[in-house]
């Protein structure tokens, strides 16, 4: 039987969604059904597919989240500018003469047109080719041709381009949210800034990060949602990711190596934390500064051996050792995924285009005084698994449009998020989705978050290393 979607009138700011779903209606309560007691966390197939949840994510989720647009580095003197489309709105970031960095809605005041047209470069001023208007670096309508055609001063009063409600940075890495109400960035990323601390920290002795040039770009015929899953998702890997296992396998063999002794799924673990943010930590080898691959070069293996030593000088064995001994995959809800391993680091974005098709965005970061050999290492590992031809992300592409194909048969209406809900979480548990979906589901009801976070009983992550004053 077929599928309708209606809206039906409530009180504001919550509204009902009604789906029929084989002459059964459900209401945005109905969309995630949780039973802790049973054991079981469901998932209703519509959020993949319909269209009116696709209206209402960018609604409820992305005008009201902190959305990320770019690092610091990117634009590290006075001028340069790089544009970005966030939550399908063009915007660029921009160095000011002034030393601020600012985010601009990318549209002249005069009649809309595009005032940055290019992706990245420097420039003291933009000049909209429609009409004329130009503005300098820090925003400001400097001039407007024939002058005596406005009111005196037109140009000099104050008018400017303007900037989504709120913008901060955090540890370079800047973000707008279009809601007025929104809670700080700070808090919004609550306890997930001291994952992020321990990554950014752990460059500053290397000169910290910079995002090299060129950006990954591809498309991905799936929800968006599913790309999350997957992001901090252990579950799959050994299926999934089959052949990139056998090929690490076939190396150790040709160079005459065992099984790693630290391994992706025994020495991983999940986390999630308010506001949706959830991550996986793992001690994999060749994922961390503390367990390089053997099949380095001696060169790049010492100088992993050395910049632990040096964290552990400078932070204190016990924070330098956490920086070290770990590895971070963070996912900031929405939408940006924070991969921290020592064979790649990057920050990965992707915004939905429609309810069956999302843009995947990837840049690279590196020390900016990393050892040669050991920044070799890094980019060919990144690129090994996770750029755009490697062996991981061709094989995730495939399984999430083999789940949006799947999901076109209505008949089969719930997707099973329930592995691990009754015991202490293992890394291959499904408690990151849940940790997500719980976030999702209290949003898209015009919720600002969650009544809880994680199953019960809660396993609460340990307690943070402290930074060295």
């Amino acid at each position: 039987m077929g599928r309708s979607f209606a809206f039906v009138d409530a009180p504001a700011p919550r509204y009902a969604l009604s789906l029929t779903v084989n002459g059964c209606p459900m209401d945005l309560c109905e969309l995630v059904i949780e039973d802790v007691e049973g054991g079981s966390f469901r998932v209703h197939r519509s959020v993949m597919t319909s269209s009116e949840i696709f209206t209402l994510e960018q609604e409820r989720i992305f005008n009201r989240s902190w959305l990320y647009v770019g690092h610091a580095s990117e634009v590290p003197r006075p001028g340069d500018f790089c544009r970005r489309m966030v939550a399908g709105r063009p915007l660029f970031m921009i160095h000011g003469r002034d030393g601020k960095v600012r985010i601009f809605i990318n549209s002249c005041l005069h009649r809309g047109a595009l005032v940055c047209r290019q992706d990245s470069g420097n420039a003291g001023s933009f000049v909209c080719f429609y009409h004329g208007w130009s503005y300098d670096d820090c925003g400001r309508l400097v001039g407007v041709p024939d002058p005596s055609g406005y009111v005196e001063d037109f140009g000099k009063t104050g008018r400017a381009l303007i900037e989504p409600p709120l913008v901060d940075s955090y540890r370079g890495m800047y973000f707008a949210n279009f809601g007025s109400d929104a809670s700080s960035l700070a808090d919004f990323l609550g306890e997930a800034r001291e994952l992020i601390d321990l990554t950014m920290d752990s460059a500053e002795i290397l000169g910290g990060w910079e995002i090299i040039k060129g950006t990954a770009k591809y498309n991905i015929r799936a929800n968006w949602k599913l790309l999350l899953e997957n992001s901090a998702d252990n579950y799959h890997f050994h299926t999934t990711h089959k052949t990139f296992a056998d090929y690490n396998a076939n190396l150790r063999r040709q160079a005459g190596l065992d099984r790693p002794r630290i391994n992706n799924i025994d020495d991983s673990r999940g986390l999630v934390f308010r506001h949706g943010h959830v991550a996986m930590l793992t001690r994999a080898e060749g994922r961390t500064i503390a367990n390089p691959s053997p099949l380095w070069s001696r060169q790049a293996i010492a100088a992993t051996i050395k910049l632990r030593d040096e964290l552990a000088e400078r932070y204190g064995e016990a924070r330098g050792h956490s920086m070290a001994d770990h590895s971070r995959f963070l996912i900031v809800f929405p939408n940006l995924a924070f991969h921290d391993t020592q064979s790649g680091f990057k920050l990965r974005q992707w915004w939905p285009l429609a309810p069956d098709m999302m843009e995947v965005s990837q840049w690279e970061l590196v020390p900016r005084r990393e050892s040669e050999s050991l920044a070799k290492y890094r980019l060919e590992g990144s690129l090994t698994f996770q750029g755009p031809g490697g062996f991981g992300t061709p094989d995730d592409i495939e399984a999430l449009e083999s789940c949006q194909i799947g999901f076109r048969a209505h008949e089969l209406a719930w997707s099973d998020v329930s592995r691990g809900m009754r015991r202490e979480a293992r890394s291959d548990d499904e408690l990151t989705a849940r940790g997500f979906w719980r976030q999702w589901h209290a949003m898209i009801q015009g919720r600002a978050g969650a009544e809880r976070v994680t199953d019960l009983p809660v396993a609460r992550p340990p307690a943070p290393a402290q930074r060295a004053s």
